[in-house]
């Protein structure tokens, strides 16, 4: 039984020299390279740890998981005007207009790109701003930000898993941990 031979030219970079590189390689080894390069491809490069909740609001544990990346076409189908203008370009819905400022029933809230539970309405509080504020986070590895502020943007809080715009963090917020995430309501999903 004869190998058969795929002969491989390469065009050699112009500082060698030579205008062309040629290896012998057989198909299996060819079929084999071109397998690993496309199982390579295809595997996520960026994870993160995130904590999983039920919808009732029921730790699940931590678990690694591929950070959730799309085109702006991808989430413009997904995403309606107004989420898609606050979560992936990081706009800011006006005060007393979204869904959750006022709410006041028990649930989870969860990122409307991605689904990663954000916070819980146990934490929940009115700052009078307008927007749904919260004290904590339902677990730190699910979200992101900077510094709390205490008035300027420089704070942005954005979800872990998709980088999806949230909204900010300020430093006067109640105890026990006197911060206050200030998020837009169309940049959740809550789920009683």
């Amino acid at each position: 039984m004869s190998a058969a031979c795929v002969l491989l030219v390469v065009p050699a970079a112009p500082h060698y020299g030579v205008s062309d590189m040629s290896i012998d390689i057989t198909r299996r080894e060819f079929v084999v390279a071109a397998a690993v390069a496309a199982v390579w491809r295809s595997t996520p490069r960026d994870e993160v740890t995130i904590v999983q909740f039920s919808n009732d609001g029921k730790r699940l544990g931590a678990v690694r998981v591929p950070k959730v990346v799309k085109s702006d076409g991808e989430w413009r189908r997904q995403l309606s005007g107004e989420s898609f203008h606050i979560t992936r370009q990081a706009g800011t819905e006006r005060a007393f207009s979204g869904a959750y400022w006022n709410l006041h029933d028990k649930g989870l809230f969860r990122c409307i790109c991605c689904d990663t539970a954000l916070f819980s309405s146990a934490v929940k509080f009115d700052s009078g701003t307008g927007w749904p504020s919260f004290w904590e986070p339902i677990a730190e590895e699910n979200v992101h930000h900077g510094t709390p502020s205490s008035g300027a943007t420089d704070s942005e809080v954005t979800c872990r898993r998709c980088d999806a715009h949230l909204g900010d963090l300020f430093n006067d917020g109640p105890k026990p941990t006197g911060l206050r995430y200030c998020i837009d309501s169309v940049a959740l999903k809550f789920v009683k």
